[in-house]
């Protein structure tokens, strides 16, 4: 999971940039004073300013997405090397907000920093744009594995195959059945799987939207194809251990009935 910091005066555009980016990224938006609101701690001394940073910081651990967007004032350098973001956007649009003591408290970056975007204007498409072309580089002309599966759950089994995969192409599509509760089994619902899924391949260090993509398709019974279709239908085989490997068992173990 990598942090995207959002930062700067209130009223320079972050929220509406962070809801943006969100739905692009399909990842989670923490925004301040969401945040602020659902911890009743509307305190903005020294002290509860740095309490709503670690706070920030914690909230952001619990996310399995591949990004988590950190959307908040985040006035002094350090506060921003607390929250440590992988990739930091300066929302430089306005010279002061509404709030003195904001204004007064406000750092703008030195040179120790590393700001990955500075944006200086109100344009939020254009830049929603530019940091998702820089960040989803999937490409959908590039040679590409196909992995069509249940994955109810998507286990080491799995891993090993969607490695096998990888290394074919450098490129997969993981296409997710819609089989919830099909025949008296496959507890897990789309979002579910795509949890597990990111999750695992982030911990191999495989890139969302970069390595890999993840989709939604009918649950598929029948794969019927004419001659030269110029592509290739494959098994693939693993020694006994990754083999063994049953979802059915691992679903038993987590409590489902099978």
């Amino acid at each position: 999971m990598k942090k995207i910091l959002i930062f700067g005066l209130p009223g320079s555009g972050k929220s509406t940039l962070a809801n943006k980016l969100s739905k692009k990224l399909d990842c989670k938006h923490l925004n301040a004073d969401i945040v602020r609101e659902k911890f009743n701690d509307w305190d903005f001394s020294k002290e509860g300013r740095l309490r709503q940073v670690y706070r920030m910081k914690e909230l952001s651990k619990e996310i399995n997405d591949q990004y988590v967007i950190l959307d908040f004032v985040c006035p002094k350098i350090e506060y921003r090397k607390i929250i440590s973001g992988d990739i930091i956007i300066f929302m430089d649009t306005i010279a002061k907000s509404k709030f003195a003591d904001t204004n007064s408290l406000f750092e703008k970056p030195n040179q120790s920093e590393k700001i990955c975007y500075h944006f200086t204007q109100f344009d939020s498409d254009k830049y929603v744009n530019q940091i998702v072309s820089d960040l989803i580089t999937f490409d959908w002309k590039k040679p590409t594995v196909q992995m069509l599966g249940r994955w109810q759950p998507f286990h080491d089994g799995h891993l090993a195959l969607f490695k096998r995969a990888y290394s074919k192409t450098n490129q997969v599509v993981l296409q997710v059945r819609d089989c919830q509760n099909w025949n008296n089994s496959n507890p897990f619902n789309y979002e579910e799987i795509k949890i597990g899924i990111i999750e695992k391949l982030s911990k191999e260090k495989f890139v969302l939207n970069k390595d890999y993509i993840v989709m939604q398709v009918p649950n598929v019974t029948n794969i019927t194809y004419g001659r030269d279709v110029g592509y290739k239908i494959e098994q693939e085989t693993f020694d006994e251990k990754i083999t063994a490997i049953s979802a059915t068992k691992i679903r038993m173990k987590m409590g489902f009935s099978s």
